[in-house]
């Protein structure tokens, strides 16, 4: 209780100051779960404040708090509804210390990024690069530096050793030329298994996973996304099938929908991030949902919840629009 009420006075004296100042645009506050996905009052881990939120602009400043009210994270975004980081991004331990800062192009990061322990001591140097591979630009991360708690500096220019633990996760292995490289090895503490993996100058080449009950998994890749049983196409056709666009004159607008691919391929958590009025949201998860399962996402070879963020476009003519999902 003394919780809800520490939030809800912290929140009413930024509401407050939003007031004062006549010509200040109101600002969104956004409870989110565990996962990031959007959660209520009475059920979250973190809120997000978008700034500005019911204004129209080309970018957005957000800043996201732990549950004690203290910062967590500011930045900027291209999309007040579906993050997308652009520019210097800065995020905080729950104690007030700095944890990274590195900046953001178009959702993709970019440049140097620099990590520091809980303690305030620097952590690593790691560098972004952004690399054409055929008709796809993925980013690729280099380290070029790395301090241990006892603030040995274990990576020097790109080569070395790391080893680490992360929250819940410990990972340790050779580092060459900024990439990794030969065996890795590691525990995921909070989903209890472990797991080694190969890999030559920063190529994955392999990777087997145990889990509690001795259960081995391989895999090729270490991230699977969730697909549409019937592949991506088939779902958006499926979508502006199904999806009943309201009759009414002149309406048009997007609907923004989160929801989570639980392990055994189920949409689930659907929440409308915003919609355009007549029960577009509500139908857009009704969609969502009478389409089925998805074939579940892995990491490291074993199911895993994966969230996604998904845009529709309303068309007047009654028509809809699928937009690529996040």
């Amino acid at each position: 209780m003394k919780s809800a009420l520490r939030l809800l006075l912290f929140f009413l004296l930024i509401s407050i100051k939003l007031f004062s100042q006549t010509s200040a645009p109101v600002s969104k506050l956004i409870y989110l779960d565990s996962t990031w996905a959007e959660g209520t009052p009475d059920n979250y881990k973190y809120t997000r404040l978008v700034e500005d939120y019911f204004s129209s602009k080309e970018s957005y400043i957000f800043k996201e708090y732990y549950k004690s009210t203290a910062i967590k994270s500011i930045g900027t975004t291209l999309n007040k509804d579906i993050i997308k980081r652009n520019g210097q991004y800065i995020s905080y331990y729950e104690n007030g210390k700095k944890q990274s800062t590195v900046n953001y192009s178009d959702n993709k990061k970019t440049g140097r990024e620099f990590n520091w322990y809980e303690n305030g001591e620097i952590k690593s140097e790691l560098e972004y690069f952004n690399v054409k591979k055929g008709k796809d630009e993925i980013t690729e991360v280099k380290t070029n530096n790395f301090w241990n708690p006892q603030k040995e500096q274990t990576v020097i220019n790109g080569n070395g050793q790391i080893e680490q633990t992360d929250n819940y996760f410990y990972e340790k292995g050779e580092i060459k030329n900024g990439e990794k490289h030969g065996l890795w090895e590691g525990k995921n503490l909070k989903r209890k298994y472990s797991f080694i993996e190969f890999y030559n100058e920063g190529i994955f080449i392999s990777g087997t996973s145990t889990d509690e009950n001795s259960n081995k998994f391989t895999y090729k890749t270490v991230l699977e996304k969730p697909i549409p049983a019937k592949g991506m196409d088939h779902f958006y056709k499926f979508i502006g099938k199904h999806y009943q666009t309201p009759k009414v004159e002149g309406l048009k607008g997007k609907v923004y929908i989160t929801f989570v691919i639980n392990e055994d391929g189920n949409p689930t958590k659907l929440r409308i991030l915003r919609d355009v009025g007549y029960g577009t949201g509500e139908e857009a998860i009704k969609t969502i949902i009478s389409y089925g399962k998805w074939i579940p996402g892995k990491m490291r070879g074993i199911p895993a919840d994966v969230l996604y963020s998904l845009p529709i476009t309303i068309q007047s003519t009654g028509r809809t629009n699928m937009i690529k999902y996040y």
